[in-house]
Formats: C-alpha cells, sequence, structure tokens
C-alpha cells in the first residue's frame, strides 16, 4: 500500500486538488524496492491543465530533503505552475545515498526504471504535460539527469547538469532518441569532479562537446560575460550559448571561473566558493521550459540490419559497412576508455584491432542520421 504523508505549508490539499502549496512525502515500488519521494505541489495547482514535471536529483551522499534546501525551485514552480519532483537514490555500501549512474547499464540497482516508474505514477496521479519532464540536479544528480538524456530520451525532454558529467564507460553507451537541450554548470575549481575531468569522470567541455555534437549546433559559440553583481563571492561567470541546434534548440554552459562544487545562487554557501552572479534554479527553469519532447527533432538512425560489423569476434581488423557516411567511429574498452578514434567520412571503413587485448569493447559509430553503439568481443 502506499503511503502518503501530506504536510501542509499553508491551508489545506484536498480531493487532489490544492488551495495551497503542500510538499507530499510519497513512496512506489520499483524494481522490487520501495523507493521515496518528496513531491512539492504549487498552489495554482487545481488539476483542470496539464502541467510540466521537473525532476530535481541529489548528490551523493546527499538526500531529497538536502537537496530541497539546497536547489530551492519553488519559488519558480509557484509562479510557473510546475510540480517538481525530488526522489532519492538507494543506499551504497557506505550508507550513502547515490544514483547508479556509473558503471555499465544494468548493473546494480536500475535507477533509469525508477525515474520511469515515477514519471508513471505522477502522470496516474496528477495532471501531468508528458511533453514537458524535465530532469536537473548536483554533482551525482547532474550525472544522473545526463544519463536519463541518455537512457530515458523518449520520457525526458531536456536536462540541466550542476557539478555534474558522466564517467566514460556510460556516456560510450548514450543514445538519445532526439535533439536533447542541455544546459552544463561547472566550477573551474570544482575539486570533487574536477572541471577538467579525470579517469573516473569526463570533463565539463568534453560533456558539452558532445551534445552540441550530438545536437548539430554551431560548434562556435556565442560568449557572454556575467555581470558580477557580487564581488565578494570570490568568483565570476561566463556563459557559452551554442545556437542553431536541431528544430531551434540550443545548448548553454555556465563556466564559472573560481567556482567550487557548489549551486550558483543557493541560499547555503558554507559548502564551497559559490558564484552568486546569476540563480541556477532560475536560469535552469528559463532554459527547460522552452521545450517540448513532441517539438524536438527525432534522430533517425540506421537499422541493425543496414549497418554490418563483421567479424564479431573479431582477432585483428574488424570492418564495417553501413547505409549512410560513417563520420566518426570509435572503440571503447570496458573502463570507458578510448581505444580507436578516427573520422573516415565514407560509408566503408576498416579498424584494426591487433593492438588490443581480448575482451568485450564498444564500437560506437556516428553518422549523418544519428549514432548506433554496438558490443564486440577481442580475441
Amino acid at each position: 500500500m502506499l503511503r502518503r504523508i501530506l504536510f501542509f505549508l499553508c491551508i489545506t490539499f484536498l480531493m487532489g486538488k490544492a488551495s495551497a502549496q503542500v510538499t507530499i512525502y510519497d513512496t512506489i515500488i520499483s524494481g522490487g524496492l520501495e523507493r521515496d519521494m518528496r513531491i512539492y505541489i504549487p498552489a495554482i495547482y487545481d488539476g483542470s491543465s496539464a502541467v510540466p514535471l521537473l525532476f530535481n536529483l541529489h548528490g551523493y551522499s546527499s538526500d531529497n530533503f538536502g537537496q530541497a534546501l539546497y536547489a530551492n525551485f519553488n519559488p519558480m514552480a509557484d509562479t510557473a505552475g510546475f510540480i517538481t519532483v525530488l526522489p532519492n537514490g538507494t543506499l551504497d555500501g557506505s550508507g550513502f545515498r547515490f544514483w547508479n549512474c556509473w558503471g555499465l547499464p544494468g548493473e546494480g540497482v536500475d535507477d533509469v526504471q525508477f525515474i520511469s516508474d515515477v514519471i508513471d505514477y505522477m502522470a496516474a496521479h496528477y495532471n501531468i504535460d508528458l511533453n514537458r519532464v524535465y530532469s536537473t540536479g548536483m554533482s551525482n544528480g547532474g550525472f544522473m539527469s545526463h544519463t536519463l538524456a541518455c537512457e530515458l530520451s523518449d520520457r525526458i525532454a531536456a536536462i540541466a547538469s550542476v557539478a555534474g558529467t558522466m564517467s566514460p564507460i556510460r556516456m560510450a553507451f548514450c543514445d538519445p532518441h532526439h535533439t536533447t537541450p542541455v544546459m552544463q554548470i561547472h566550477g573551474t575549481a570544482d575539486d570533487v569532479v574536477p572541471f577538467n575531468g579525470n579517469i573516473q569522470f569526463i570533463s565539463a567541455d568534453s560533456i558539452v562537446h558532445y551534445w552540441v555534437t550530438q545536437d548539430h549546433c554551431n560548434a562556435d559559440p556565442a560568449f557572454y560575460a556575467v555581470p558580477d553583481i557580487n564581488t565578494g563571492d570570490g568568483c565570476t561567470a561566463e556563459k557559452y550559448t551554442y545556437p542553431n541546434c536541431w528544430k531551434g534548440t540550443e545548448d548553454v554552459f555556465y563556466k564559472v571561473i573560481g567556482g567550487e562544487h557548489t549551486w550558483p545562487g543557493t541560499a547555503i554557501t558554507f559548502l564551497g566558493v559559490t558564484n552568486l552572479d546569476f540563480n541556477a534554479c532560475l536560469e535552469i527553469w528559463k532554459f527547460l521550459s522552452q521545450y517540448r519532447l513532441d517539438e524536438l527533432l527525432p534522430v533517425e538512425q540506421t537499422p541493425v540490419e543496414q549497418t554490418m560489423i563483421y567479424p564479431n569476434p573479431v582477432a585483428h581488423v574488424m570492418h564495417v559497412s553501413a547505409q549512410q557516411i560513417i563520420e566518426h567511429v570509435e572503440v571503447i574498452d570496458m573502463q570507458g576508455r578510448i581505444c580507436y578514434n578516427a573520422f573516415p567520412n565514407t560509408a566503408q571503413c576498416t579498424i584494426p584491432l591487433d593492438g588490443l587485448q581480448s575482451g568485450m569493447y564498444v564500437v560506437r559509430l556516428r553518422g549523418e542520421t544519428g549514432t548506433e553503439i554496438r558490443q564486440i568481443a577481442k580475441y
């Protein structure tokens, strides 16, 4: 039986219609586990019309209560009328909450399916516009938002990530099915998820480059210096906008010069150098709310049977034959390391694999109409 505990912030919440804003603590069963979430219903929601849904995902070792305080979207929800959901991740071996989006897909708790189940639950209980479902998050929650854009693109219209990128191996499996507007916010002095990346995480520049390429945006961004209205916060900010993506969308990158592993504009500033020149919540909502899933151009992918990769398993040389121009090919090992990288710009190519150890690899092919991902065995 689902539990519903209602905390009234103003007056009453009656018969599915709110006359004042209300926070609801609820649970669902997903993957055989009882999962909990925090739902914020703005006062202007009365169920008469479909409203957007925003996922706000906490960072590693935090929880949905901490995220609600740290990244507070309630003022925006109260005026724009969207519903926010703050789910909790599960506990790892150290007892810290986390989102399972770093290792291979399918290993461990399936948080992508959990978010999909939450969307189903919200649509069944509230009047949700399923074309306006978005995700944002801090750190691990930002990683999870990127993962949702890759692995749940049929349900997520656009995402924003603060201080979170992707693991190399998870990025290797990224397979979005539509143009995905993305906002990335990252501090150059971040010592938790380094701005320049490391063996575990790709760099902020790399994740932006991936989405700009995926969305076919202009490679040269427009640059804006964010006004330094708070000279005492110890940092400044730059905004890079990549326009003219498919369907007239854009990708946006806020580079916080000297900013640490923090959420710009938050009221909680003791966690590190925090930029106060712009409000991340406000900018994220303004960005995400422009987009509808049904208006984003689908990525038409070459059917599997029309792209031949052989032999598989392979000993020395792999051959690729496609029905379109192969613009970019990568071979990636199970640790996310790029072992081969080329730009053939032909429909057929060969890939030498003599120098690779035996094992499983991911082959990622990018063509004119999208990206295709295959697994191969090397012996």
